[in-house]
């Protein structure tokens, strides 16, 4: 039965149809429909969208909140530009500065008395009264420490009171004075103090971070030590880190593994360079198993059968019997093998060598020799710092080796 409706309120969620009635009178009437299910859909919908609109409201007041209390202390302290949250405005490339800046890992005290521009993360934050605060800036593997100390005409009790307010893993610019401290300093990489005179945050970190880093970079031997004695560390599990990997991958250890690969990378190349190889770059989508005793990783290529390359062997004989004599690669290798413990090596990058050999096969042997001498002997001599940071999470003994490495034929290997 049709209703009749001279002004309907949009107070109503009925739908409202395009076809008209005629009532007994003759006057038109029109149909309301009620639709239950689009009223429910339509309430979750705005519940949702009232949340998000919550959310960056939220966002939008934090951020006013800064802004007014940065303006607040630029009102009432005359050396707020000292200091402060670097607006966006500001971050995004206008001109060329010509500021200077310095790694943390080359402060020493070549430095001393020198103004010195740095950037990196503040790991930690002390205050020591009202005065004074500590501030740990994180530069890939080094650290520095850097004091903020009151003084009338450069460093003010805000700018103390600001620098403590920081979160861990800030992103900030510091600058001020090297100095020397009487005693030694346990905490950081680097033997020497910044006497800040300026310190800007870049970027902001939320206040909980889901890992701390400290946390994260701990020994597992410190983590038994303190259980001995009835202290109880944070551990940091694997499934933590690997959800968190951004995190995992700012502590030093784990800096440090990255930039050793890259050494070892770029040592294997020059060397090789340095005898006559030559560098190539296989196809890593193959029609078959490239070699017969491991899996392999099988995939449709535009309809035909296809695996991912388990090895470049089959193109480096290829190149050799075309006449390159000596050739190498840096490259991703797949192998589909499955294993009895958790690690799975499925995926590696492979410093594969191929030569041709012209009366003995001695001849590769000497070349691998001296490749890996060459490359130990960097590693201890270049990259002594790197492999003191991964040291400090996973202890180990130094490498020993010989100049020339023992070479023993097979009749003198059975008879050992």
């Amino acid at each position: 039965m049709a209703s009749e409706v001279e002004n309907p309120s949009p107070a109503t969620e009925n739908r409202i149809d395009g076809g008209n009635t005629a009532s007994a009178d003759g006057n038109p009437t029109i149909e309301i429909a009620s639709d239950s299910s689009e009223s429910k859909v339509s309430k979750k919908q705005a519940k949702k969208e009232a949340a998000k609109a919550e959310k960056i409201r939220r966002k939008q007041e934090e951020a006013s909140a800064a802004g007014a209390a940065s303006a607040k202390l630029a009102e009432t302290d005359p050396l707020a530009c000292n200091y402060g949250d670097v607006p966006i405005e500001d971050l995004q490339s206008k001109a060329v500065t010509g500021r200077k800046w310095t790694e943390v890992g080359m402060l020493d005290a070549k430095l001393a008395n020198g103004t010195v521009l740095i950037r990196g993360v503040a790991q930690t934050i002390r205050a020591v009264g009202k005065k004074m605060a500590f501030l740990v800036v994180r530069q890939f593997t080094a650290t520095v420490q850097c004091v903020l100390t009151v003084s009338e005409e450069l460093v003010s009790p805000q700018m103390v009171k600001y620098a403590t307010s920081l979160s861990r893993e800030s992103i900030v610019d510091v600058e001020g004075v090297v100095s020397i401290p009487t005693e030694p300093i346990k905490g950081t990489t680097q033997q020497v103090e910044i006497q800040v005179t300026k310190l800007h945050c870049i970027n902001r970190a939320v206040s909980n971070l889901p890992i701390n880093i400290e946390d994260a970079a701990r020994s597992e031997e410190e983590i038994k030590e303190a259980e001995k004695a009835g202290e109880k560390l944070v551990r940091v599990n694997q499934d933590t880190r690997l959800n968190n990997r951004v995190l995992d991958l700012r502590t030093p250890a784990n800096q440090a593994i990255f930039r050793l690969q890259c050494s070892v990378e770029d040592v294997f190349r020059d060397f090789l360079r340095s005898e006559d190889f030559v560098g190539i770059h296989t196809p890593k989508l193959v029609a078959g198993a490239s070699e017969g005793g491991a899996a392999v990783f099988k995939l449709d290529y535009k309809g035909q059968a296809a695996c991912l390359a388990q090895s470049p062997q089959l193109y480096k004989q290829m190149v050799i019997c075309a006449g390159f004599g000596r050739v190498f690669e840096v490259g991703p290798v797949f192998r589909a093998e499955d294993s009895y413990t958790h690690r799975h090596l499925c995926e590696f990058i492979g410093l594969d060598v191929e030569m041709e050999i012209k009366e003995h096969y001695f001849e590769v042997l000497d070349i691998v020799d001296r490749l890996f001498v060459t490359m130990f002997d960097y590693l201890d001599e270049k990259c002594k710092k790197l492999l003191d940071a991964i040291n400090r999470q996973y202890p180990f003994k130094p490498l020993k080796y010989l100049r020339k490495t023992l070479c023993l034929t097979f009749e003198e290997g059975i008879q050992m």
